[in-house]
């Protein structure tokens, strides 16, 4: 595991593609944050997480399933993760950010993505800002 990457993989440089393309404003990686989100985007008070569906047990995905050896082990990493995501995103909310996750299987090509972020765009301006 120590091999898999956290930061900047493809799903994550889709995503920025995307952003940039529709010229919103985002941080990558904020440390300051509960949970680090990969990606916030101030002006729309929002957190963004790019998240694997095998890593975060994406319900109903077929690319979240438990491998047949150690089930154990696999079942309790996935658990945590996904317990830890929860916990993360409440204090998120808390602290007034809205909290949105993009799978790595919705992200069938940049085209998806694309209407993905302008939705949460047309989602998070409608509402307007409190800051």
């Amino acid at each position: 595991m120590a091999n898999v990457k956290g930061r900047n993989t493809s799903p994550e440089k889709t995503v920025k593609r995307c952003l940039r393309k529709l010229g919103v404003r985002y941080r990558s990686h904020a440390p300051h944050l509960p949970g680090t989100p990969d990606f916030i985007l101030p002006d729309l008070e929002t957190a963004l997480f790019v998240n694997g569906c095998f890593w975060h047990g994406h319900r109903g995905c077929r690319r979240a399933s438990i491998p047949r050896t150690n089930t154990n082990f696999w079942k309790k990493k996935i658990e945590g993760n996904i317990e830890r995501d929860k916990k993360k995103a409440r204090q998120l909310r808390s602290l007034g950010w809205h909290v949105e996750t993009i799978w790595q299987c919705q992200m069938k090509n940049e085209e998806a993505v694309l209407q993905r972020v302008s939705m949460i765009r047309e989602q998070r301006s409608s509402y307007g800002r409190k800051r």
